[in-house]
């Protein structure tokens, strides 16, 4: 086997470690963030010309960097935001994969190339990545030769989108149910201090539930509470005890 076959399949080893770790962190994490940092520090192991890389997100608010590896590569983002336009932007709108050595983008984006040549990157590679739901988003290297990124590296980093969006999309999913379990609990936390106040008015007061619900309400507005807030103090104040609401005892 020759010295390049041998580091490539090298390599390949490295990517689908790469991989099975990025797998692993939906498991190991609740925070979105975290696992958006994963995602850059991992592309790099996976990309052999990839020195930096950056996640951006674009929506009806505007372009922001999401994650990055490296405070230099949210700088060079940034300045595509001002000027509204260079590679990692059009990966997004655009769902296609820009590759662009330095040539090609001092003639496109003669700003944003100037920025990127100081901090000493050369070379740019971006892909389309779902980051958000409703949101489009991109996945950007930054290579600090002038190698403009090769065929190989372009198709090591489609390989590794593919896989990072059907985990970002798992992990959002996830997340979603997560919260709608915590919704759920808080919920029924809420309506049970609700009807213990109100059973505590009906027996004291000899109130319909509705009566009794009201009285709560009342409370709330007044004091500008939310009504779980003032049902649990109620409760907690007037178990066993007189019961009074705004100061009226119960008869």
């Amino acid at each position: 086997m020759s010295d390049g076959a041998a580091g490539q399949l090298e390599h390949l080893d490295e990517v689908t470690r790469a991989l099975e770790e990025l797998a692993g962190t939906v498991g190991d994490t609740d925070d979105f963030g975290v696992l958006l940092r994963v995602v850059c520090e991992q592309v790099v192991r996976v990309v052999p010309g990839a020195d930096m890389a950056s996640i951006t997100v674009l929506d009806d608010t505007g372009a922001r960097t999401a994650a990055a590896t490296d405070e230099r590569a949210a700088k060079i983002d940034g300045v595509q935001y001002d000027e509204d336009d260079g590679p990692c932007l059009r990966a997004a709108r655009t769902g296609d994969v820009v590759r662009v050595e330095i040539g090609t983008a001092q003639r496109l984006w003669p700003r944003f190339t100037r920025i990127a040549e100081h901090y000493g990157v050369a070379s740019y590679l971006a892909s389309p990545l779902q980051v958000r739901d409703g949101a489009a988003g991109a996945i950007n290297l930054f290579g600090f030769g002038e190698h403009a990124f090769r065929d190989v590296d372009q198709k090591y980093l489609e390989l590794y989108a593919t896989v990072a969006d059907t985990v970002l999309h798992l992990s959002r999913r996830a997340l979603r149910t997560q919260e709608q379990v915590r919704q759920l609990r808080t919920a029924m936390r809420t309506r049970g201090v609700i009807e213990q106040a109100k059973g505590i008015l009906m027996a004291a007061r000899r109130i319909t539930a509705d009566e009794a619900f009201q009285l709560l309400v009342g409370q709330s507005q007044r004091e500008n509470t939310k009504l779980h807030t003032v049902s649990a103090r109620f409760v907690a104040e007037h178990s066993g005890h007189e019961v009074v609401l705004d100061g009226n005892p119960a008869d």
